[in-house]
Formats: structure tokens, C-alpha cells, sequence
């Protein structure tokens, strides 16, 4: 098939180099302008348009896709289809009813499920055993089109968004190359708007532990939060980044250390204790239990939060 993509993170890159695997003309590359990024703050092209560029295809990357400039470069694009995933900008009606086949979307969910701009770390902060890609047709409504594929994913209690995001990334690249290839065969259906929840967008407030929570959630909001924004707490005033941690018996005033060693500094929550094994200190680099205890000596009791 003739097609647009139009998307912007390494998720999006994933299925764009499927498409062109699977030997589709990919007659445009559509992805957010160049933004600042690292410590220069040097202006650095998305996954997308690297991955576009390293196979020669052609890029735009327009602000909005409302002005007629930007519609009048999709329509010489001629595409059968426009497919979407993670692309960060409003597709209006006139976009919409371009392609002949109409436009796709990659969604990291099993939607109705985590509609909106997280799923996959809310998917992990709610408990969830399982989720998954769903390949939709857009409407103007927020990831509410008809769903023609949906592949599910388990979810490991070792993931992190990070390792989900990778293994949804594949899925979602292997599904919307069968949903071409099987396109004439697949039934829309309608998604059941009582089983619709929503994926708001993350926060750093929302990502500061509050350790009167049980120690299950924490641990799983370490994991939803990793790589960004990144779980964090006080400790003696200053921000403490948590990368790894694990729920675990324990009991005692929320945020209390209860046991320091090599491995593991263990923390009372509401309910239980969570064994945090992977720290960072502001300014300072990612780190062992044993690596920040030699420059931060802790002693029970001592309080997180504060």
C-alpha cells in the first residue's frame, strides 16, 4: 500500500521500519519539529525522522495539521492509508477523510482500555495482568474509532514502562503490518464506551511516593515511573529518585527505614515495606544500595518523605 505515517518516539520508529520492511511505499514521513534535547539542549530530529532519513523517505514535519499547506502536502502524498502511532498532533476532520482506506492508529492498549496519552504506565500503576496493541480507524474523538486488530500482552510483574514500552513497540509494529496485509478481511467494531477508562498524561507531583500507601503500590509505581518521570521521595529534604524496588514484609511509621544493608534500604509503608535497591541523589548518577550508603550513611529510623 501507499502510505503516510505520521509519528515521533522510538515506539512509532519501531513500526515505521516494519512497514518499510514489509515492502510498503511510504510516500510520507509526518513527525514532530525538531526539539531541544540533553544537556546542551541542542535541537535533536524524533526516533522518526531518524529512522525516515537513515532509509531515504521523505519528512515534514508541519506545527499543525490545520493550515492548508500542511492538507494540501498529504493530498499530493495520494496515500491509500495514513497510519499513526504516538504522533503528538491533532488530526482534524480534512485529515481524516484524505486516504482512501482512511487513517490507522497504533494504540498501546487493549482499548477501551486506557484511552489518552499513558496507557502503558497506567496499565502498570492500576495492577493490570495484562495489556496490549489495538489497531483502530481515527475519529475525531480521543482513541474512540473502531477497532479492526487487538493483540494482548501480558504484563510481567518485572516490567517497567520501559521494558513494556519495548515489547509493545514490537507488537504493535507486527500488528499493523497484518492489519495491511489482512485489511479486506478485518470488521470494525465499535468500542463499548462503559468500559472506557482514560490514560491521563504523567506528572513529576504524581511520581513523589506517598508512603502511607501500601507497599504493593509503591512498588508498582517504581516500576510505571521508570524511565520517566521518574519515582522519588525526600530524604533529609532533598529529592531521592527510586529506580528499583520491591515490595516486602515489614512494619513500622510510614517512611521509616526499618533495615539497611548492601542490598537494600527497607521502608515501612502503609501496608508493608518496600526494599528500594536502585537510587539516584540529586545531581548525582543512578546507584546501588551499597554505592550510596558509602557516601550516605543511613541509620534505622531514619524517615523518608521529609
Amino acid at each position: 500500500m501507499r502510505i503516510v505515517f505520521a509519528g515521533t518516539p522510538p515506539f512509532a520508529a519501531t513500526a515505521l521500519n516494519a512497514l518499510a520492511d514489509a515492502g510498503h511505499g511510504i510516500a510520507l514521513v509526518l513527525t514532530q519539529p525538531d526539539r531541544p534535547a540533553g544537556r546542551g539542549m541542542k535541537l535533536t530530529p524524533s526516533a522518526v525522522k531518524q529512522a525516515a532519513q537513515a532509509r531515504g523517505l521523505p519528512v515534514a514535519q508541519p506545527f499543525s495539521l490545520k493550515t492548508p499547506e500542511a492538507q494540501a502536502e498529504l493530498r499530493a502524498a495520494a496515500a491509500d492509508v495514513m497510519v499513526v502511532a504516538a504522533y503528538g498532533l491533532i488530526l482534524p476532520q480534512a485529515v481524516l477523510d484524505l486516504p482512501r482506506l482512511g487513517c490507522l492508529n497504533i494504540h498501546a492498549s487493549l482499548l477501551p482500555r486506557w484511552r489518552g496519552a499513558a496507557p502503558i504506565q497506567r496499565a502498570i500503576l492500576a495492577g493490570d495482568t495484562e495489556t496490549g496493541i489495538t489497531i483502530m480507524r481515527m475519529d475525531a474523538g480521543l482513541d474512540t474509532g473502531a477497532m479492526l486488530l487487538k493483540t494482548p500482552v501480558p504484563i510481567l510483574d518485572t516490567d517497567t514502562a520501559a521494558s513494556l514500552h519495548d515489547t509493545l513497540a514490537a507488537a504493535g509494529a507486527r500488528a499493523i503490518v497484518s492489519a495491511l496485509a489482512n485489511y479486506s478481511t478485518l470488521e470494525p467494531r465499535a468500542q463499548d464506551e462503559s468500559l472506557a477508562t482514560y490514560a491521563a498524561k504523567l506528572s513529576k507531583d504524581e511520581a513523589k511516593l506517598d508512603w502511607n500507601l501500601p507497599a504493593e503500590t509503591l512498588a508498582r509505581a517504581v516500576r510505571a515511573y521508570n524511565p520517566a518521570p521518574g519515582a522519588w521521595t525526600l530524604l533529609d529534604g532533598a529529592p531521592l529518585k527510586i529506580w528499583s524496588a520491591q515490595a516486602c514484609p515489614g512494619a513500622g511509621a510510614a517512611g521509616e527505614l526499618l533495615h539497611a544493608d548492601a542490598d537494600r534500604l527497607v521502608v515501612a509503608c502503609g501496608n508493608g515495606a518496600l526494599a528500594l535497591r536502585e537510587l539516584q541523589p540529586a545531581g548525582g548518577k543512578r546507584m546501588t544500595v551499597a554505592a550510596f550508603l558509602a557516601g550516605h550513611p543511613l541509620l534505622p529510623g531514619v524517615r523518608f518523605g521529609l
